[in-house]
């Protein structure tokens, strides 16, 4: 039994998208939505095709593959099948140089076979109005996150105490937990929003292997399994007695996701410096967490935070040596990087209902990546956390 996204829900988030499009372009015709993820948040679906909007006309889903499949998973009632463009193109009239489409996402290649029936001759990128719209989250939406968060807290502060075993290696513990996390409810994929970013399951690192350089944007790291597969886990780095332990691994619910990072103390209590480190970090996340009301900026929450560390905790914050991040969290949905990011810039206020991962970490030579991530929706209290409220270096004795 498909259990289909309500024809409410779908008409909201258009209605909100077109809003904010009347709002900052006010001269907008035509949208076209190409990827599969924005199809589905405005849709239902996701298929190959293309999401028409015009102003002030019901919009188009056209659908190559697969048309069947899209009517029976979506209560959007405008969907048509095509075998390629011409066909939607023979139904559409004209009347504007100017299309907006989702420039961060679409390849130039693309572009061209879509002008070849479309002959815009200006294409503008609607990316920013796009993920603000889907930073607010509705009911609909924080009740299959709230279920992720569930799921995600039971996993790594309940169950992966008792899959870490001494002599095991990366790679076999990032496959248990995979397969744990999928009978858990875990919908299987960490999807993200940036350029051809991999990610698997997450990061993890047994030891120093969480503060390994990574190619990902991000203050953790690890090994690998080689240069071709450059995430995952690896297989040569063994769970030893006195190791940390990085778990910072995506989770998700009906396609939508948390974040979350747990550290442990494998077999021996770490340095006492360590643990207060750890503790630092937490207390960190909490101030973040209380100031996650609507009504403040991102900008001003990373500045606020970062100026009241000293120099030797701000040293491998955030990463370790060169590799770290100016960032402190990051909005998650559909995708686990969505807008908006706690980091300089991002001066548009927090609004009810958006939902972020906050992320204070901190490198320690030596030792590995200490630190905590969790899952909080924006309200007039302060953050609302999902995921738990463990503050990590759990013992595993």
């Amino acid at each position: 039994m498909i259990e289909k996204v309500p024809l409410s829900e779908l008409k909201s988030r258009l209605k909100r998208f077109v809003d904010i499009m009347n709002a900052d372009i006010p001269q907008w015709k035509y949208v076209f939505v190409f990827s599969k993820l924005n199809m589905y948040y405005f849709t239902g679906t996701m298929q190959e095709g293309m999401l028409i909007i015009v102003r002030d006309e019901e919009p188009q889903l056209w659908v190559r593959r697969s048309y069947e499949r899209a009517i029976d998973e979506s209560e959007f009632p405008f969907i048509y099948p095509m075998t390629s463009f011409r066909d939607a193109a023979a139904n559409f009239q004209l009347h504007d140089s100017i299309a907006y489409i989702e420039a961060e996402i679409i390849p130039i290649g693309f572009l061209e076979r879509f002008q070849k029936y479309f002959p815009f001759t200006d294409l503008i990128g609607i990316d920013y109005q796009i993920s603000y719209v889907r930073s607010v989250k509705s009911e609909y939406e924080l009740k299959l996150m709230r279920k992720s968060g569930e799921i995600h807290r039971r996993v790594l502060e309940d169950l992966v105490p008792g899959m870490l075993r001494e002599g095991m290696n990366e790679a076999e513990l990032a496959g248990e937990l995979y397969n744990v996390m999928i009978k858990e409810g875990h919908h299987g994929i960490a999807r993200f929003s940036m350029f051809d970013t991999d990610i698997g399951i997450g990061q993890l690192g047994f030891g120093v292997s969480s503060i390994y350089p990574s190619f990902f944007n991000g203050p953790g790291g690890n090994y690998g399994m080689y240069p071709a597969m450059p995430f995952i886990g690896s297989r040569s780095n063994i769970l030893k007695k006195g190791d940390l332990v990085f778990l910072d691994v995506a989770c998700g619910y009906y396609g939508y996701h948390t974040d979350k990072t747990m550290t442990y103390m494998f077999g021996n209590i770490l340095p006492e410096y360590v643990i207060k480190t750890q503790n630092q970090c937490v207390e960190i996340q909490n101030q973040i967490a209380e100031m996650l009301r609507p009504g403040n900026l991102p900008s001003m929450i990373y500045d606020k935070i970062m100026g009241q560390l000293d120099n030797d905790f701000l040293e491998n914050f955030m990463g370790f040596g060169n590799k770290t991040v100016k960032f402190l969290g990051h909005g998650i949905g559909l995708s686990i990087d969505e807008y908006p990011v706690i980091a300089k810039g991002f001066d548009r206020p927090l609004e009810k209902n958006m939902v972020l991962a906050v992320e204070p970490k901190k490198g320690i030579e030596n030792i590995g990546m200490v630190g905590i991530e969790n899952t909080f929706i924006v309200t007039e209290n302060g953050g609302e956390c999902i995921t738990g409220n463990n503050i990590g270096l759990i013992p595993v004795f």
